[in-house]
């Protein structure tokens, strides 16, 4: 048996294990990326639907509470953005020592944190704080 010989033997079993890697590797990442955009979905979305807490009949410190609790474990999940936005919202908040908030300030500030939110989650979206609307639900 001459080196070409072994060599037509061993290169596909060499390439088969190599692509089996590649492949293995791969599909692992993939599966780890979905978990963690779910994951931050979730969180996401718990966060926005306490931000009601801050706006409008809805504001409740019971949901301003919950809200800041959610907001403390952010911190291990959420890109730097979406926690400079919700740093922002404390700012206001303590600027304005418990009044409520300009209306365009608070948009704004509200706007800003679910526009990052979704950048954070889609990657890329034309949407702007501006295309944030709260609806204050009349009884």
């Amino acid at each position: 048996m001459d080196i070409k010989d072994i060599l037509l033997l061993i290169l596909p079993f060499i390439s088969g294990v190599i692509s089996a890697w590649i492949t293995y590797f791969f599909t692992i990442k993939t599966k780890k990326n979905e978990a963690v955009l779910k994951f931050k979905e979730e969180k996401y979305s718990n966060l926005i639907v306490l931000l009601k807490g801050f706006v409008g009949r809805t504001a409740s410190a019971d949901l301003k509470k919950k809200f800041f609790d959610e907001q403390y474990r952010s911190w291990l999940y959420s890109s730097d953005e979406v926690v400079r936005a919700i740093n922002k919202l404390t700012e206001l908040l303590i600027l304005e020592r418990g009044e409520k908030p300009e209306k365009y300030k608070g948009e704004k500030v509200v706007g800003d944190i679910i526009f990052l939110m979704r950048k954070d989650l889609l990657g890329k979206t034309n949407l702007t704080y501006k295309d944030f609307h709260y609806i204050d639900v009349i009884e």
